[in-house]
């Protein structure tokens, strides 16, 4: 018997606004990354320009087929994708949906199935309708459940007999940094008050609730999660003065998944929120709501921990790490800055399953690097990317020692697959994959698909179900 369950499910994610291109196709209206040249950790822009990689992806829409192959050839038992909102309702408020669009994700989970690969959706990825950031300032605007609700509808009954797993929202708590992108909130970052932010995060939490209750109705087998972005904090020091800024942080993204496992607004927010000024406007039901219809599963991002102090002034800063924090003197960081910490996702895993008791998902993970297509041994190009090799063999490493720990672990999707346009700052350079696309930062390139030397690793993890680290 291996430590990883018979059942593991083993793949890999991406996101639709990273691969799939073709953002004016067979009726698809404009996303907020159709107007986010620079990325997600940039300023948005009026329409789309042609600087932005986004806008054909990787050709994913066109290519999937050849992509899936490459996806099975791995042995993959699960792909994490997303289904992108203005494809189906390309405003996000019309009365009926793109029949295109919904036929796209038909052949998409078809060819999936084909290969007895489980699709694993995400119904919101960063991808709200851009016409909805600016009509209805995203989800500040209540209005926004009823419009989310009537698309989950749409797409539960529409492939309530081709996917089983679902996911709400990607890293839902990263709306308290990244507005626009995360939350379709068009008003600037500096003008919001954290009333705004938190009633948004209300709104958002609700709805999730509102269309889990809504997947079990529809089909009783859907399992339902939600998405965090993870990040363990650690003390910079023993001070107890150090410590507790970490906690402190900690909460703060506890809030989320608290909230959408437990059912209810945790005690500690209450004192956050008194001394923020904010007061959380309940409509009838909410609670009820909220209480009612937890999520299933919890699943997450882990790229980095966090370092924090109570007085920051005296240590340098985290300056790759997403939601900022201290630079940690124990970890060594990727090209971008993201500090490497293996051991930080058994933490994570531990608590999190201290915690809630439910199963876990490592949606995703990975190593955004530059990588240098070369020919190999065998006369065909490839990309000797050791450097993810060890990255990937170090976090697994952590997942069989969580296992052996007790912790109930659904699976593991390596994220972006295949190299994909960057979500925080669109670039091709910023390569996670295991499959190299030819396309770069200037858009050239030919889009061809190469598998690099981590294609055959994690194909033979896969094979041993993780015993061939």
């Amino acid at each position: 018997m291996g430590v990883f369950p018979e059942n593991f499910l083993w793949g890999g994610a991406l996101a639709a606004n990273q691969v799939e291109g073709a953002y004016n196709v067979d009726g698809k209206g404009l996303s907020v990354q159709d107007v986010l040249p620079n990325g997600g950790l940039g300023a948005w822009t009026e329409s789309p320009t042609p600087d932005n990689l986004k806008l054909d992806g990787i050709d994913f829409y066109h290519r999937y087929k050849e992509d899936i192959a490459l996806m099975a050839e791995m042995g993959f038992k699960v792909f994490r994708t997303s289904i992108s909102w203005s494809r189906i309702f390309p405003n996000g408020d019309e009365e009926t949906p793109n029949e295109a669009g919904l036929q796209f994700y038909d052949d998409l989970f078809d060819e999936l199935h084909k290969y007895g690969i489980e699709p694993l959706v995400t119904l919101s990825h960063y991808e709200t309708p851009l016409y909805l950031a600016r009509q209805y300032h995203g989800w500040i605007n209540r209005d926004m459940i009823g419009l989310f609700e009537k698309y989950a509808r749409t797409v539960f009954e529409r492939y309530k007999h081709k996917v089983r797993y679902w996911l709400t929202f990607n890293e839902v708590n990263s709306v308290l940094e990244l507005p626009f992108t995360s939350g379709g909130i068009d008003i600037p970052k500096e003008q919001l008050t954290k009333q705004d932010l938190y009633q948004a995060i209300h709104h958002e939490l609700v709805a999730s609730s509102l269309v889990t209750k809504l997947a079990h109705e529809i089909n009783p087998d859907f399992k339902v999660g939600c998405m965090v972005l993870a990040m363990p904090a650690y003390p910079m020091t023993s001070d107890p003065k150090d410590v507790l800024a970490a906690h402190q942080f900690e909460n703060l993204n506890y809030l989320f998944s608290d909230i959408h496992v437990r059912g209810e607004y945790p005690k500690y927010a209450n004192r956050f929120f008194k001394e923020h000024g904010i007061e959380i406007q309940f409509e009838e039901g909410d609670a009820e709501l909220l209480k009612n219809y937890p999520v299933d599963f919890l699943s997450f991002s882990y790229y980095m921990s966090i370092t924090e102090a109570f007085d920051k002034s005296k240590y340098a800063s985290g300056r790759g790490n997403i939601l900022g924090g201290l630079s940690n003197p124990f970890l060594e960081a990727s090209d971008w800055g993201w500090q490497i910490d293996p051991i930080g996702l058994r933490l994570v895993l531990n608590r999190y399953y201290d915690r809630y008791q439910i199963p876990l998902f490592i949606v995703e993970n990975g190593l955004g690097a530059k990588d240098e297509l070369v020919v190999g041994a065998d006369g065909t190009m490839t990309v000797l990317d050791d450097y993810r090799i060890d990255y990937m063999h170090k976090h697994l490493a952590q997942v069989k020692e969580a296992i052996l720990d007790g912790v109930e672990i659904m699976g593991y999707t390596s994220w972006g697959c295949i190299d994909c346009v960057s979500m925080s700052t669109a670039e091709m350079s910023k390569r996670y994959g295991l499959i190299y696309v030819n396309r770069h930062d200037d858009g050239s390139g030919d889009l061809e698909r190469y598998r690099k030397k981590s294609f055959f690793w994690y194909r033979d993890v896969i094979a041993s179900n993780g015993e061939n680290l």
